[in-house]
């Protein structure tokens, strides 16, 4: 276990690299217009973010010990399919609702 000092110092430092980073893009480009090139490139992060971070998520969960589990595989095509159709709130809210559902009839 990591002790509290090294812990808290870690943070602050993560924290203030991380602005800094942030800061130095915003500082940099805040008062100029991006080239079209780059504000297309940059609307693809988000898209390609965020399944990075959920598939893990829904394949292999931790709280099933990795195994995967069929009301979370349902549940994620449901949001993606209302996602398609709707809005991100209700992908999310569809999804959230399918996954508790499955649980509580599988």
């Amino acid at each position: 276990m990591i002790d509290d000092t090294t812990f808290w110092t870690l943070t602050i430092l993560l924290g203030i690299g991380t602005f800094l980073i942030r800061f130095s893009f915003l500082g940099f480009f805040g008062r100029r217009q991006l080239p079209d090139w780059a504000v297309l490139h940059l609307k693809y992060v988000g898209v390609g973010v965020l399944p990075a971070m959920v598939t893990p998520l829904v394949l292999w969960p931790q709280a099933t010990g990795g195994e995967t589990e069929p009301a979370r595989i349902i549940a994620a095509l449901v949001t993606f399919l209302v996602a398609l159709r709707l809005s991100v709130t209700g992908a999310l809210v569809a999804g959230m609702g399918t996954l508790y559902l499955m649980q509580a009839l599988l």
